[in-house]
């Protein structure tokens, strides 16, 4: 898999920088995920893209005046987890990140 090494639209070097910085975490965690796919043979399975579309329906409802909650984590989700060697989300705080949610 490759980023998106399109044109980027930027109003200063800082954004610039900012935004290449931001790729090159990707590239590595990108790369950290196929070598583990590769490892653990799950190219037979998935591809990187369904693997990452698989764990990225997992969400976190929060409501005002509610404690947030984690929906449903299925089976071959925690299975995907452990065979990626990371723990699943257990908890809100594992899982939910305060960003705008």
């Amino acid at each position: 898999e490759r980023l998106n090494g399109r044109r980027m639209l930027v109003s200063s070097d800082a954004a610039l920088d900012g935004k290449l910085f931001v790729q090159f975490i990707a590239l590595i965690l990108i790369s950290y995920i196929r070598k583990h796919m590769i490892d653990k043979k799950l190219f037979g399975k998935y591809t990187l893209q369904g693997l990452l579309d698989e764990l990225d329906i997992i969400e976190c409802f929060k409501q005002p005046g509610k404690d947030p909650y984690i929906g449903e984590i299925l089976t071959k989700q925690r299975d995907l987890y452990c065979a990626m060697d990371v723990q699943a989300p257990e908890s809100i705080a594992s899982l939910c990140v305060d960003a705008g949610m």
